[in-house]
């Protein structure tokens, strides 16, 4: 089984999109059995909280199933996801100074690595911005984990 944790700053935005985005995709091809997938924030703000209103309804647009609370970041996830996927280098610092080896260290990557279609290095931070920031991100998120599975897929 992969264990796969999608990581931004508030785990209300961009890494609860993209887990909701690859658990559907992953529903959708029969894999379910292979993953398992959840999101965190580097921050506790909205510990609890289900993803912004805004980005519901972008992924509820798309037909996208609403999954998942905030939580931040443990050490235990460290240990515990085989890959944490950071939507930008900040979140990728953070996640990476709670490490103690350099194995947990090297599980932290950005998650645009896997993007075909963005050249974005980072998924930007649709929080302060309009509706078509939220879009964007998507736009992002789905390419991203549409590369994460076929990078990851089980041997038929």
């Amino acid at each position: 089984m992969k264990r796969i944790l999608f990581l931004c700053m508030g785990n209300i935005c961009r890494s609860p999109a993209a887990h909701c985005v690859f658990q559907h995709m992953v529903d959708q091809e029969g894999l379910s059995e292979h993953y398992e997938i959840d999101s965190a924030g580097t921050l506790g703000y909205h510990e609890g909280d289900p993803p912004d209103h805004r980005m519901q309804q972008s992924m509820r647009r798309r037909g996208i199933p609403i999954i998942g609370r905030s939580r931040p970041i443990t050490r235990q996830d460290l240990k515990d996801y085989d890959l944490i996927l950071a939507m930008d280098k900040d979140n990728l610092a953070g996640a990476r100074s709670l490490a103690k080896t350099d194995a947990e260290s090297a599980k932290v990557k950005l998650f645009a690595n896997y993007c075909n279609e963005h050249d974005e290095q980072e998924v930007p931070d649709p929080y302060y911005g309009g509706a078509n920031g939220f879009e964007h991100v998507l736009n992002m998120v789905e390419d991203g984990c549409a590369g994460l599975l076929q990078a990851t897929r089980p041997n038929a």
